[in-house]
């Protein structure tokens, strides 16, 4: 199995791999530090490359159990060593993004006790469902004010990895209405901001809160009789 190098060190830019498998026309790798998308986190974009030769990574998935770097053009035979490179500027806007919604999903279970119904993300943009059964602007301004508290207070976020039933103990550990966590998973990695939150979540984040910036409410909607979404925007 790929050793996932992002889920341990989420600001490796570059690495080098051994290729040990093709599937589909891409590349299975020893190691890799390409996100492949999932919690509503896109996958990350960037290049393999070998000597001269270059090919661009347009996307990961998981083929019979492997998990495959999707290439364009030929890709390099079995055994070759490449170097990968992430589209920095753009997993790095991700990673604010994703700890910004860890943020806002930890001051509404906190304040509100509201759980999670849904989410998705793009860079410095992202939108949450949550258990509301009603919505206003007040309220909007008051979640607003809070989650940017929480940015400035520069909490750290502290990623672990756990045993299954020892991260099972921890209450409220998934926030999620729904466990989407599969039954044959047998190590949880879990992200802690510090003194406000804590799930079970396999994305990539940055170290500290205030590395997100500005947050803004730009939208909220509703989606039912008790489900509210939250559109959010972050600054350049």
């Amino acid at each position: 199995m790929t050793n996932l190098l992002y889920a341990t060190d989420s600001y490796l830019r570059e690495f080098e791999a051994t290729v040990t498998g093709l599937a589909e026309g891409s590349v299975v790798l020893e190691q890799t530090a390409f996100y492949p998308g999932g919690g509503g986190q896109p996958n990350d974009l960037g290049t393999l490359s070998a000597g001269s030769q270059r090919w661009p990574v347009t996307g990961l998935k998981r083929v019979e159990g492997q998990l495959v770097h999707l290439l364009d053009g030929n890709p390099p035979a079995v055994g070759t060593v490449v170097t990968g490179r992430l589209d920095w500027d753009r997993r790095y806007k991700l990673m604010r993004t994703h700890t910004a919604m860890h943020i806002l999903c930890g001051v509404i279970w906190r304040d509100y006790q509201a759980s999670v119904t849904g989410g998705n993300m793009e860079p410095l943009a992202g939108r949450m469902d949550f258990e509301f059964e009603t919505m206003r602007q007040e309220l909007v301004a008051e979640i607003e004010a809070a989650v940017n508290q929480e940015v400035v207070a520069a909490r750290p976020v502290v990623v672990d990895i756990l045993p299954r039933d020892k991260a099972f103990e921890i209450p409220d550990l998934i926030r999620t209405k729904i466990n989407l966590l599969p039954a044959g998973i047998q190590q949880v990695r879990t992200v802690e901001i510090v003194g406000l939150d804590l799930q079970a979540d396999g994305g990539t984040h940055v170290a500290n809160t205030r590395e997100v910036g500005r947050m803004r409410i730009a939208n909220y909607l509703s989606k039912g009789k008790i489900n509210k979404r939250i559109y959010i925007e972050l600054d350049e």
